[in-house]
């Protein structure tokens, strides 16, 4: 039976992909879909403490986006479309009065230990607030097996905690390259529980994009690129949107409360 599950799964995810270089329908080309990341969904499970006094006292706001090549912005039609640029943008309409700096980290093809070689200079070394760290991808595609219980993660948690900065795991993209993988929600549910372990917060990426899918019913071509793997500009600024969001009400509790939810993507 699993191997027929498996074998079902695999062909699914064929006719998602070849669907993928499908043209879109003129009408379909020009409609925008409602970006679906409900605050309620996403809120993150602990408060951003050190993003939070810079609130109060006003002052510049540095986070690292550190990861692959999601990251990085593969997918996007312009850098100006990746995450984390559209993320400052969608902070800076929150907090209209707060400067912030997002620098971008992502490089492309790297696992974990991969990205603690580089550690010190790319994320410690600018003292950043917050770091949001997106990893997973590449050891499921490369079908690597990765446990709660891995120690390089851990390490670099460790190392961000000792500069006092606030910390957000983001876990794989929910697309047929991945899904098509068994141990893709292994390895989801194995950073949420890494999370959970480590007491540090968790963009629960995986599964708005599995809303997308299953219960806005949205073809992957909305939110994919043609590759299968990597978010298209659509994708990037929705799960921007959704991350600038939880952001701003995790830093500011208890004075806001998460009831807010986003039902559309900026102009």
């Amino acid at each position: 039976m699993p191997g027929k599950v498996f074998a079902f799964r695999a062909a699914a995810a064929a006719t998602l992909l070849a669907a993928l270089a499908l043209p879109l329908p003129a009408n379909a080309q020009t409609a925008e879909p409602p970006c679906d990341a409900p605050l309620e969904m996403l809120r993150l499970a602990n408060p951003l403490s050190s993003v939070s006094h810079k609130l109060i006292s006003g002052a510049p706001i540095t986070i690292v986006a550190m990861g692959s090549s999601s990251t990085w912005g593969t997918g996007a039609s312009s850098p100006a479309a990746n995450y984390p640029n559209r993320l400052a943008a969608e902070l800076q309409a929150h907090f209209p009065h707060q400067t912030f700096t997002v620098l971008n980290r992502g490089v492309g093809g790297e696992e974990v230990d991969d990205m603690l070689k580089r550690f010190d200079a790319a994320v410690i070394a600018e003292k950043p607030d917050l770091v949001l760290w997106q990893i997973g991808t590449n050891s499921v595609i490369r079908d690597h097996v990765v446990s709660s219980r891995d120690t390089s993660l851990r390490e670099g948690l460790k190392k961000i905690r000792a500069i006092g900065a606030d910390i957000v795991l983001i876990d794989p993209q929910f697309a047929p390259k991945v899904i098509i993988k068994p141990e893709a929600e292994h390895m989801v549910e194995s950073i949420a529980m890494t999370a959970k372990q480590e007491n540090v917060d968790l963009f629960r990426r995986f599964d708005v994009m599995k809303r997308w899918s299953v219960v806005d019913k949205l073809p992957f071509g909305t939110f994919v690129s043609p590759d299968g793997l990597h978010m298209n500009d659509w994708g990037y600024a929705c799960m921007a949107k959704g991350l600038a969001s939880v952001i701003a009400e995790a830093a500011q509790r208890p004075v806001v409360a998460a009831t807010t939810t986003i039902s559309r993507l900026a102009p």
